[in-house]
């Protein structure tokens, strides 16, 4: 597989990508080769876009009103999406 330059790509485009690398897969029309370069490369962008995700939902905060009127924030719980 070439060289796979993921630092200038959003997760969006990433995620296109991918979705598109599935698709032509699913095609079941690609030489082999072709197809487990396409596999290697699918492999380096879901792991980039779960990374990108990872991130940002560390950033994510829970914002807390308590009863008097104070707000405060915490880091948001997986547990309760």
């Amino acid at each position: 597989m070439k060289d796979l330059d993921l630092s200038k790509l959003s997760f969006e485009d990433a995620l296109v990508q991918l979705e598109n690398i599935v698709r032509e897969l699913e095609g079941g029309k690609i030489k082999l080769d072709d197809a487990v370069e396409a596999y290697e490369k699918a492999t380096a962008l879901k792991k980039f876009c779960e990374e990108k995700l990872k991130a940002a939902q560390l950033k994510i905060e829970k914002i807390n009103v308590s009863p008097d009127g104070a707000i405060s924030t915490e880091p948001l719980d997986k547990t309760e999406e």
